[in-house]
C-alpha cells in the first residue's frame, strides 16, 4: 500500500533511544516504513505528533526539492530490502551518461532531505556501495537469497546529522571558522550531537564537529563563499581549494 505524506512525521525508537523523522514532500512512501526504526528495525517506536492547528491556510511548508523516480523503483527495492533478495537493476552514476547493470544486496534504506539511497552489497565492485534511487530503472527481484553480515552497521555509511555521499567511512574532526556576518546562524544552528560552538570577541564563530561525510560539509562551505573558512581537516581544505580554482578556469 502506498500513500503520500505532506508533512513531516517524527518518531522516537524506544529500544536504540534515536529519533527519526520522515521528511516534508511529496514522495512516495511505503506504509511499512513508519512501524520500523531505520537504525534497530525495532517495532517498539512512538510517533511524536505535530497539532493540527498548525496546518492551516497561515501556515506554508517549503519541502527539499527532491528527484523524481518511478513508483515500482521504490517498491521493489523495499520488497527486495524486506525479503532480503538480491536486486538488479540498470543505475547511471552522477559522472556519466549512460546506465550500467548492477546486482545488490540491498543492506539498509536511507532518506536524506526526501531523496532516497540504498546501502548494499555490490556484487560488481565486490563491496559495499550506495546507489541513489532516482538514478535506477529497470529494477528487478532476483529472487536470490542473501544474508545480512552480523557485523553491518549502517552508520558506517552515513551521517545522521549531516547526511550521506557515496560510501565516506573515514571519520573527520572539521574546524570552521564563521565571519560575524552570519555568527547568530551559526551560534543559533544544531551542525552535530557532537559539536563545539565558541564565539570569539570579534564576532566570529568556531565550530568543530565530527563526521565521515565530508563532502557534504564541502558542498555546504561553498555555498556560504566568503563567510566560512575551513580551519580544518587538511583533506577538507584542499578540496575546497581545489574546488575554488576549478571554479575559477570556468569564469576565465
Amino acid at each position: 500500500m502506498m500513500y503520500f505524506i505532506q508533512f513531516t512525521k517524527h518518531f522516537y525508537c524506544k529500544d536504540c533511544k534515536s529519533y527519526f523523522s520522515i521528511t516534508i514532500g511529496n514522495t512516495i512512501y511505503p506504509i511499512n516504513l513508519l512501524n520500523k526504526c531505520p537504525y534497530c528495525h525495532s517495532e517498539n517506536i512512538t510517533e511524536v505528533t505535530v497539532d493540527s492547528s498548525f496546518l492551516d491556510s497561515n501556515t506554508t511548508f517549503i519541502p527539499d526539492q527532491t528527484a523524481t523516480m518511478d513508483e515500482s523503483v521504490f517498491t521493489t527495492v523495499f520488497q527486495t530490502l524486506k525479503e532480503k533478495t538480491t536486486l538488479e537493476f540498470d543505475y547511471r552514476p552522477l559522472q556519466k551518461t549512460s546506465f550500467m547493470t548492477r546486482q545488490l544486496d540491498p543492506y539498509h534504506a536511507v532518506c536524506q532531505k526526501g531523496n532516497w539511497y540504498i546501502i548494499g552489497f555490490c556484487h560488481d565492485k565486490k563491496d559495499v556501495r550506495v546507489f541513489n534511487f532516482s538514478r535506477m530503472k529497470n529494477v528487478r527481484d532476483t529472487n536470490q537469497k542473501f544474508e545480512v553480515p552480523a557485523d553491518f552497521s549502517p552508520d558506517k555509511y552515513f551521517d545522521r546529522e549531516i547526511g550521506v555521499w557515496l560510501s565516506a567511512t573515514t571519520k573527520y574532526k572539521v574546524e570552521l571558522l564563521i565571519s560575524k556576518e552570519i555568527g547568530t546562524f551559526a551560534l543559533e544552528r544544531s551542525w552535530n550531537s557532537n559539536q563545539v560552538i565558541k564565539q570569539n570577541e570579534d564576532g566570529s564563530v568556531y565550530v568543530s564537529f565530527e563526521t565521515t561525510q565530508l563532502p557534504e560539509v564541502k558542498r555546504w562551505v561553498l555555498g556560504q563563499g566568503k563567510t566560512v573558512k575551513v580551519l580544518g581537516p587538511e583533506e577538507l581544505k584542499n578540496e575546497i581549494f581545489n574546488e575554488i580554482e576549478e571554479i575559477r578556469k570556468i569564469y576565465k
